[in-house]
């Protein structure tokens, strides 16, 4: 397959001293791609706006994000959580509507506030289909052809342009600052964002019925072993959420979205612990099963952000949500 495109663009190149993990003469099992942001894009804003509880209405409003999505899920007390998602490649934007419309938004109790503003090398996006784009993408409407570095273990790392030159590791742990019913993270650097989808909308009769009776439940195992138990490997918070309309009704996509104290912990989960290979199993068998003809889209994009490209507020939020957890992460990782 001699026309495949490096998952890093030209312009983002850079002289390589940290070695790629793809395989000697690799050749991909299957089609992917990756989103191409124009080269005047620098920077990114993807910002989680989370309400413990029904939402009143969206936040969105001058300045709001140029794309956006609603999803919502059950956290780790219970409660039905929803989170506004807002993507902006204009920071100067971001920052006008927050200052005029987001510190207000945050002050009721029981709603958080999660942003990274990483630069272009710091993200990688990755995509099993062309025909829609999801997450941070939607920034962009070019996605590049057929790329070689994916379907391998170290394929994430690769595809990140600073990881040419970077190994990525953590310095130190998030600290916690209390103002009354107020928390506010002091991020470390280096900390990990993974958002990792699925789209069944197009999906019907037998490849819909595999699909939600074998992959999804060994998805969602995993989803609750990181929500549930993820400190201990490195994972901070897991939220395996679904997609909502502007109503509030569900939509046959879901994603789960994860904050890791580094990508080699993200990793090393991946590769090699029993919830993900059984997720990865029951994937495979799926793929492999419905061939060319699979309608199921699958997508992701990891981040690894700079202690300075970081926000975390909690106002009147339990201490299990987010990363508040960090406290007692500490003494399981510190």
């Amino acid at each position: 397959m001699s026309d495949l495109e490096s998952a890093i663009p030209e312009h983002l190149a850079r002289e390589r001293t940290c070695p790629r993990r793809t395989p000697e003469s690799y050749q991909p099992p299957f089609p992917s791609y990756v989103a191409r942001f124009p080269v005047s894009t620098t920077r990114v804003v993807m910002a989680y706006f989370g309400i413990q509880g029904m939402p009143d209405d969206s936040p969105w409003g001058v300045d709001g994000p140029p794309r956006s999505d609603r999803a919502r899920y059950v956290d780790e007390e219970g409660i039905d959580t929803t989170v506004f998602i807002g993507y902006w490649d204009d920071t100067l934007a971001f920052d006008r509507w927050y200052l005029s419309t987001g510190i207000t938004w945050t002050e009721a109790p029981g709603r958080f506030v999660e942003v990274i503003r990483p630069t272009v090398d710091r993200y990688e996006t990755l995509f099993s289909s062309t025909s829609r784009l999801e997450g941070v993408a939607t920034l962009t409407d070019s996605l590049s052809g057929q790329i070689e570095e994916h379907a391998y273990w170290g394929g994430v790392r690769d595809r990140i342009p600073r990881s040419q030159h970077d190994a990525l590791k953590p310095s130190g742990m998030p600290d916690i600052v209390r103002d009354g019913n107020k928390v506010r993270i002091v991020p470390h650097d280096n900390i990990c964002l993974i958002r990792s989808g699925q789209d069944w909308a197009d999906t019907a009769g037998t490849e819909r019925e595999m699909y939600l009776r074998d992959v999804e439940p060994v998805l969602r195992a995993g989803m609750d072993f990181l929500r549930d138990d993820g400190l201990s490997i490195g994972c901070f918070a897991n939220r395996y959420m679904t997609v909502v309309d502007e109503h509030g009704y569900d939509l046959d996509k879901s994603f789960g979205m994860s904050w890791w104290r580094s990508l080699a912990e993200l990793e090393a989960w991946a590769e090699s612990h029993p919830t993900h290979v059984a997720i990865f199993g029951a994937a495979l068998k799926y793929l492999s099963t419905m061939g060319p003809a699979a309608q199921l889209r699958l997508y992701h994009e990891v981040t690894v952000a700079s202690a300075d490209e970081q926000f975390f507020e909690y106002v009147g939020c339990h201490d299990r949500t987010g990363l508040l957890r960090t406290a007692s992460a500490r003494s399981t990782l510190g």
